[in-house]
């Protein structure tokens, strides 16, 4: 597989966490769940394969996308497809990134795949077929930018007191949480209204999000893990409620997760592993 990554210049890069293009990937399965990450997607397929969801339980199909989609924030898993000798482009928008280029509050497109057309207009769909046609990487990022900078409107970044909160609660021990809400220059609703306009969902949800990955981070290639430090040193109040988390974000108790070596990635792993 070839794979790439750019982030933007200027304005813009204050909302994007990174760009990404790959080619000619090649899985040894063909559906895989994605855990929640907290971050709002672009997603272009450059090679004509019609992706789908599934069902999480019975891996029926239930959504079919071409061209271009957005993923909102989810709260829980998907599972998705995944094709030989595919081609994909895909923005990644940071925590409060998406509002000032889709133009409508995250909890609209939170827990939901969409056409990107339904959303965005046709403009995304030319910019999907110039993304076809472009003969380089380089290319490619160019003309997403390009198009990001006429989309980007500025009077619907994130306040800053919003932006200074998820700040608190990335950095913050999980017990602090009540800490930040205090700290937080005006009401709890205003900042729970701030946060399903501009993320997608509550700033407790958010951090819950957080602290999985967090977990993730922790445990990525690691053969051999003591379960009984990472749910302490994550704040869990015990052993049940870290494994119950872990579970509904993932799928898998802790340990399942590890002997099936779905640690190998960060954020998403094969479900029908040949």
């Amino acid at each position: 597989m070839n794979f790439y990554q750019h982030i933007p210049a200027g304005d813009i890069a204050r909302h994007i966490d990174v760009m990404m293009h790959y080619t000619d990937f090649m899985p040894d399965h063909s559906i895989e769940r994605v855990v929640p990450t907290g971050n709002v997607f672009i997603i272009f397929e450059l090679d004509g394969f019609t992706r789908h969801t599934y069902d999480n339980i019975s891996l029926e199909p239930n959504g079919t996308f071409t061209k271009v989609w957005i993923s909102g924030l989810h709260k829980n898993y998907i599972s998705i497809s995944a094709h030989e000798h595919s081609s994909m482009f895909v923005i990644q928008f940071n925590t409060t990134g998406a509002y000032p280029f889709l133009y409508q509050p995250m909890t609209e497109i939170a827990e939901k795949v969409l056409p990107a057309e339904d959303v965005l207009g046709n403009s995304i769909i030319a910019l999907r077929e110039d993304l076809v046609n472009a003969a380089t990487p380089d290319e490619k990022f160019a003309l997403a930018e390009q198009w990001l900078n006429l989309q980007y409107k500025n009077e619907l970044t994130a306040p800053g007191e919003l932006q200074s909160a998820i700040q608190q609660l990335k950095l913050e021990p999980v017990a602090h949480f009540n800490k930040v809400l205090d700290n937080y220059p005006k009401t709890q609703k205003h900042l729970i209204d701030l946060f399903k306009k501009h993320v997608g969902t509550t700033p407790k949800y958010y951090q819950r999000i957080l602290r999985f990955n967090d977990i993730l981070q922790r445990i990525q290639h690691k053969q051999k893990v003591s379960w009984t430090d990472i749910a302490y040193n994550c704040g869990y109040s015990d052993q049940s409620h870290f494994i119950k988390e872990f579970k509904h974000f993932s799928g898998f108790n802790p340990q399942e997760f590890i002997e099936q070596e779905h640690n190998k990635q960060p954020n998403f792993f094969p479900l029908d592993k040949s």
